[in-house]
């Protein structure tokens, strides 16, 4: 996501900005569908043309817009994954619903799209940037668990 709204300002703009600006964008005006009150913010960084330092104000539709590809990218996946899994875990999925899980899933209403998109209740892990290392743990400590909760 990061890239992409770097490769957007680049090309757009001719401005050229790091990872952590990138990152920064996408964590204060970032958005996978819109969002009720519009937000901007500034960004730094250098002109591709005259190869000096830049400022430049980006609105939230924008950034929308440079993620749209990787969000979708992403509910592509999801369904994708829902159409391998067997009958038996398809009703607990269409109750319990999906967890997000991993960085993606702190981008504003990300939970919101893939709902709609995808139709089935979604939910963002408590700890969504640690939670697969903490599962990957339990494991670890307890490889019954992994028996029971196998899917051949």
């Amino acid at each position: 996501m990061d890239e992409a709204i770097a490769e957007h300002v680049k090309r757009k703009h001719s401005l050229f900005i790091g990872e952590r600006t990138a990152e920064r964008i996408k964590i204060e005006i970032g958005s996978a569908s819109r969002l009720e009150e519009a937000r901007t913010m500034e960004a730094k960084g250098r002109d591709l043309i005259e190869n000096v330092p830049k400022r430049l104000v980006l609105d939230d539709s924008e950034i929308r817009a440079a993620l749209n590809e990787s969000v979708s990218t992403i509910v592509t996946a999801i369904r994708a994954a829902l159409e391998l899994i067997p009958p038996e875990l398809a009703g607990d999925i269409s109750e319990r619903g999906i967890v997000l899980t991993g960085g993606g899933a702190l981008l504003r209403q990300m939970d919101q799209r893939i709902r709609e998109e995808i139709g089935l209740p979604v939910s963002i892990a408590d700890d969504p940037t640690c939670s697969v290392a903490l599962g990957a743990g339990r494991v670890l400590e307890d490889f019954q668990f992994l028996r029971r909760v196998e899917v051949a």
